[in-house]
């Protein structure tokens, strides 16, 4: 932990931030929202290159730390491409939001950071996002001839083809996913909103509802009487003979045994 008592790094308040991001934007800028301590610049995709130029040389955000995508499927532009800028030399950060869709490119801004080329690059992998003026705009992340982006909400959980080592070809072949077990398609709602009637196990919860599905039957303890009952006598010998002993071996074994010679003869 910090001498300040933070176990994070602090950074620059966002005094005045908005102001001067305004004043040297202009109509570049949409909308500025401040949200956990960071503040987001919604601008014109349109004018992306020359609004982060601004920000690098005029505002002081010297470096490019992270390019991110969203989905929201629902909004008419469905994307939203993340730039997350550094200033060195004022300890702050900001983030630059630009929207956009599945056909209309975005502005590339290789020629202002050339990191950017590989960030540009996951964010077209992840989402579909193009990117005008990437001169190597393929594939980073996915193998080769992968179908599909993976972090587009309609792309499915399972994906669309599996990979591995083929012993018979000595080589990585492609086959269609095959599930072990298909999905199922449960009758009640999801656990996160509550389901309309009592599942097995949750009698004791609520009362039961009209159609729910009769629980097993519980197993019934076992008769209190029958369990007190005193345990029976464990079984013993009632005469000698029945062990093997008798009045023949014991006379035996109380007969002499003759005396062996010790020493050498006489």
């Amino acid at each position: 932990m910090s001498e300040t008592g933070y176990s994070f790094p602090r950074f620059a308040s966002n005094d005045g931030v908005v102001e001067a991001a305004t004043a040297a934007l202009g109509g570049r800028l949409i909308e500025a929202r401040e949200c956990v301590g960071e503040l987001a610049l919604h601008i014109a995709r349109d004018s992306l290159v020359e609004t982060m130029r601004i920000l690098r040389d005029d505002l002081a955000y010297q470096q490019l730390m992270e390019i991110a995508g969203v989905d929201y499927p629902d909004r008419p532009e469905r994307f939203e491409v993340v730039y997350c800028l550094l200033s060195l030399t004022k300890n702050h950060r900001i983030r630059v939001h630009v929207a956009t869709d599945e056909v209309a490119p975005v502005p590339s801004i290789t020629g202002l950071w050339p990191v950017a080329g590989w960030l540009e690059r996951e964010v077209f992998d992840m989402y579909g996002v193009l990117f005008d003026g990437n001169a190597d705009l393929r594939r980073i992340l996915t193998d080769y001839g992968f179908r599909g982006h993976p972090q587009r909400k309609d792309f499915p959980l399972t994906g669309y083809v599996e990979l591995r080592y083929s012993e018979a070809h000595k080589r990585v072949v492609y086959e269609p996913v095959q599930l072990a077990q298909d999905f199922r398609s449960f009758d009640f709602m999801s656990p996160w909103e509550g389901a309309d009637y009592i599942l097995p196990g949750d009698e004791k919860v609520s009362p039961v509802q009209p159609g729910a599905p009769s629980p097993a039957p519980a197993k019934t303890d076992p008769d209190p009487v029958a369990a007190k009952a005193p345990a029976p006598t464990p079984k013993t010998t009632d005469s000698p003979s029945q062990t093997g002993a008798g009045k023949a071996a014991n006379e035996a074994a109380a007969k002499p045994s003759a005396a062996k010679p010790q020493g050498g003869t006489e």
